[in-house]
């Protein structure tokens, strides 16, 4: 009964644009525990005994979390399901990552090191080559690039289709990233093989997001960047890096910048703009574009 309530609640969200891979696995070994219990509705004390399981008291809120929310849905229809509590483990503050901003340098260094992958003489070191550029020269999320098949490259740009939200869009592309991508293209036809999807591992298939992962590791590792004490260079950084460069090559008007930003949120795939926001971060040339601004504001210009 409660296996089937969560299935119900579990579509609706997924219909919503939410993909709930590990929330949904989880919800469903509440399910299961709850089941184990000869319970066919959300318990107060069941979920907390459940959410107790987690090794930190960040993942056991978190995990009681998840069952407030599919309590709260369908209270809606049966108020027998019991109000879940919150703040009962703990009230971790969540801190976002200050993210690191390449260098126009650096990610070229990284780049570049990519030459020094192995197996040597293989199509890895253009694979990854290619993979960062197109992240950092887009935008596109990690999961885009992995799910991105040869088909879904066009004259006018990438496809993407497997979004965040479920929602497909065009990305057009510069002359140059479009260069260095079908420069990758022709080299990745002496693999050949069944699989359609533009970035292999060397065994043929797909790339796998910790095999991408554990070769930025490996790659920025090498690289010297400027680092603030307890910063660090994420695989995440690159699409802050197309965010923030895509902003300081806008004109200064306001008019200007809000249409930029509206343009720049459809491009990313964000759903609301305050999402894209996210991924702007101040640089010297920001700034500087701002200090001029406000200057000229102050002295009865328009800004």
């Amino acid at each position: 009964m409660l296996q089937i309530t969560l299935n119900r609640y579990l579509e609706v969200r997924r219909v919503a644009g939410y993909e709930l891979k590990g929330d949904g696995s989880l919800l469903r070994n509440f399910a299961r525990f709850a089941t184990d219990r000869a319970e066919t509705y959300v318990r107060r004390q069941t979920a907390i005994d459940w959410a107790a399981q987690a090794p930190s008291p960040g993942q056991r809120e978190r995990r009681l979390g998840m069952v407030r929310r599919f309590a709260d849905h369908v209270r809606a229809e049966d108020p027998t399901h019991e109000i879940i509590p919150e703040k009962v483990f703990a009230n971790p503050k969540r801190h976002r990552p200050f993210p690191y901003i390449f260098l126009p340098k650096e990610l070229q260094q990284l780049l570049d090191t990519t030459t020094q992958l192995r197996p040597k003489g293989s199509l890895r070191p253009l694979t990854y080559y290619t993979l960062f550029g197109l992240l950092a020269a887009t935008g596109m999320r990690i999961s885009e690039a992995i799910h991105l098949l040869l088909g879904d490259i066009t004259p006018d740009g990438l496809i993407i289709r497997r979004t965040k939200f479920r929602k497909s869009r065009r990305l057009p592309l510069h002359q140059t990233t479009q260069a260095a991508l079908s420069h990758y293209l022709q080299q990745r036809q002496t693999i050949g093989g069944s699989d359609d999807h533009v970035f292999l591992a060397t065994q043929g298939r797909a790339l796998t997001y910790a095999m991408i992962l554990g070769t930025f590791h490996y790659l920025v590792k090498r690289i010297p960047f400027h680092l603030k004490s307890g910063q660090r260079a994420r695989i995440y950084d690159l699409r802050h890096y197309y965010a923030v460069r895509a902003l300081e090559d806008c004109p200064a008007e306001y008019n200007c910048v809000s249409r930029h930003i509206l343009a720049l949120s459809t491009y990313m795939g964000h759903t609301h703009l305050t999402d894209t926001y996210w991924y702007l971060q101040a640089t010297p040339l920001l700034m500087t574009v701002i200090a001029d601004a406000c200057e000229t504001f102050l002295s009865g210009g328009k800004p």
